[in-house]
């Protein structure tokens, strides 16, 4: 159909309540057994109706990424110990 304006970005809506998304920073945690991830600032965006999360598959595979690590890092030290 018609080509966006230029500076005009495509809004996205929540897939729950097809809210607004709004582009933001959000703190994200793990709770696992052995360990407690906290990470303060994740790219994200955020439902301005409901609240609703949704990132970004890079976020994502980075999260999974230092999900791996840590774990790879503390079985090193149940090892060890």
């Amino acid at each position: 159909m018609g080509a966006q304006l230029k500076g005009e970005e495509e809004k996205m809506k929540c897939l729950l309540c097809s809210g607004e998304m709004e582009k933001t920073t959000v703190p994200y945690t793990v709770d696992r057994k052995g360990y407690h991830l906290f990470i303060e600032k994740v790219p994200a965006y955020v439902c301005s109706q409901c609240g609703e999360k949704y990132f970004d598959e890079k976020e994502v595979e980075a999260i999974q990424n230092m999900i791996k690590a840590l774990e790879e890092k503390l079985k090193n030290v149940l090892v060890a110990a």
